[in-house]
């Protein structure tokens, strides 16, 4: 059941509008006797999911009880960046999730629907894990809190992906990215329905149907002006996500007539402190590189690869060298074969050697970023030469040097039309 839409190319809603949205979606679901919050993390700062989660906290007051941030892999979030993005909120309601333990198996995707969703790429089944403290007979409401936008793994982010890979598993994680990664990346993003969507829509038909949870989706556009709010649509089923979807298609997705010499990326350095996610620069600018071009990542944030201590450990092992040699890896070595959430990773950060891509780290050395098979730029030195401060996102003329620049490159995708079909 759909309980609020609104949103257009055009529209630009302000934090009343938001507050207004969500209330008339709460004020249809009736009283509620404990409600837990499941919002992403400060990965996810400008998705309005933390302005949203303070909101609904202010609506039910002590009926909210527990708020766990859809961490997957990454780190918990710090006092500070909790404050940062959830406002006034008390930090005791607060939970960590860990994709380690703490989980419950709801059921399992057979393997025969994964071989036939993804022509024959991956043989295997998947478990629909969650943590289990979404099973809490108590909760009589799970808000699931996030931004619709095209996703390297899953085609286009949130709704089920928030539940059964933020709250998710080793499984369902490692698995869930090694599909999306082999079944091909570029063949994903921005769309809808792709592999990896039917499988989590699969457990969620099926193994999920009894949990109380409703999807609160907004679509934000990044502009020259700031995050603009151009739409926000809250339900119980999947159409309030395949309306965001559409929304996001329009406001997220840049189409460009021709391929893209030299781009660079700047990485906010609150957001991105790992490969893990500042790769971001190479998934959603990778339809628009041209051939042999320059990808230059601007990252003053960055201290490390995996956010996950043995998913770095095999990121510097192995490093991004390219889809087809870590599809052969992922044959032989078992430690791949335990982590292949790190072996979709290491495939997604390559170019397969069509363009170059040179990090420009504020913490991490040369000699780091050339081992993973990175080119290494000096920070300083490109900062001043493509200064963030003085870019504007889309073409730039630097010295006579025709550029296109990207602010946060989380909040879009980009692509020529040559390359995208």
């Amino acid at each position: 059941m759909l309980y609020y839409k609104r949103g257009s190319a055009s529209d630009n809603l302000s934090s009343a509008d938001l507050k207004d949205a969500l209330y008339a979606a709460l004020e249809k679901l009736g009283s509620k006797k404990r409600v837990l919050a499941i919002p992403p993390d400060i990965t996810r700062f400008y998705s309005k999911a933390g302005e949203l989660t303070e909101l609904a906290w202010q609506y039910y007051g002590d009926k909210m009880t527990d708020i766990l941030p859809a961490l997957g892999t990454h780190y918990p979030m710090t006092d500070q960046e909790i404050d940062r993005m959830f406002g006034s909120i008390p930090h005791e309601l607060f939970r960590v999730h860990d994709w380690r333990s703490s989980l419950a198996t709801l059921g399992t995707v057979p393997k025969s629907y994964i071989e036939e969703i993804s022509d024959g790429k991956v043989s295997y089944d998947w478990a629909a894990q969650v943590n289990k403290l979404l099973l809490e007979p108590e909760f009589d409401c799970i808000l699931s809190i996030g931004q619709v936008v095209p996703h390297e793994v899953v085609g286009m982010a949130n709704h089920s992906k928030n539940i059964f890979v933020g709250t998710g598993g080793v499984d369902g994680i490692n698995k869930s990215h090694y599909l999306g990664a082999a079944y091909g990346m570029e063949k994903i993003m921005g769309r809808a329905k792709t592999p990896v969507r039917d499988v989590l829509n699969y457990a969620s038909e099926n193994f999920a149907k009894e949990l109380p949870i409703v999807y609160v989706q907004t679509v934000i556009e990044a502009t020259s002006d700031g995050q603009i709010v151009r739409g926000i649509f809250i339900g119980d089923d999947i159409e309030c996500f395949n309306l965001a979807s559409e929304l996001s298609l329009e406001v997220n997705f840049t189409m460009l007539e021709s391929p893209l010499d030299k781009v660079v990326v700047y990485l906010e350095p609150e957001e991105f402190k790992s490969t893990w996610l500042g790769n971001k620069s190479i998934y959603r600018t990778r339809m628009a590189m041209a051939d042999d071009g320059e990808l230059i990542v601007l990252a003053p944030g960055l201290a490390e690869f995996g956010e996950d201590k043995e998913i770095d450990k095999l990121i510097r092992k192995y490093g991004y060298i390219g889809t087809e040699n870590v599809r052969k890896l992922v044959e032989t070595q078992e430690d791949l074969q335990q982590n292949l959430s790190a072996a979709a990773h290491l495939m997604h950060g390559s170019s397969d050697d069509r363009f170059n891509i040179t990090y420009c780290p504020g913490n991490l050395s040369r000699e780091e970023i050339e081992s993973v098979n990175f080119k290494y730029g000096e920070l300083e030195s490109m900062s001043k030469k493509y200064d963030p401060s003085k870019l504007k996102d889309g073409f730039n003329d630097v010295d006579g040097e025709k550029i296109y620049y990207i602010s946060n490159p989380g909040m879009g995708l980009w692509a020529y039309k040559g390359r995208f079909n």
